[in-house]
């Protein structure tokens, strides 16, 4: 079962995610989503746990839960909704065309 975890702390790495949800079952991956052009952490991230009904576990009992001082929101993932830009692949085609 694979979780978004949001209002992380900024400071807080993939370790420390993976010992919080640790507890509630077996993780298969943490991912926290970053800055591309930074590195920084941008607040929120994914676990994914081996087993369904431990994932249902942890995200009931983590939901809210306040964590290095912020208040986690976890749920169920949802897949990523595709995002054109207006149609032309986001831009990027545009861009090029003027250089």
């Amino acid at each position: 079962m694979r979780l978004y975890v949001g209002n992380l702390s900024y400071n807080t790495g993939e370790q420390e995610v993976e010992n919080l949800f640790s507890t509630h079952g077996a993780i298969e991956s943490v991912k926290l989503i970053r800055d591309q052009m930074t590195g920084q952490s941008r607040g929120f991230g994914f676990v994914e746990m081996l087993n369904d009904t431990e994932g249902r576990t942890a995200m009931q009992t983590l939901d809210q839960y306040e964590f290095e001082g912020r208040r986690l929101t976890v749920n169920e993932a949802k897949p990523m909704e595709r995002r054109d830009g207006g149609g032309n692949g986001g831009g990027r085609q545009q861009r090029e065309a003027r250089w």
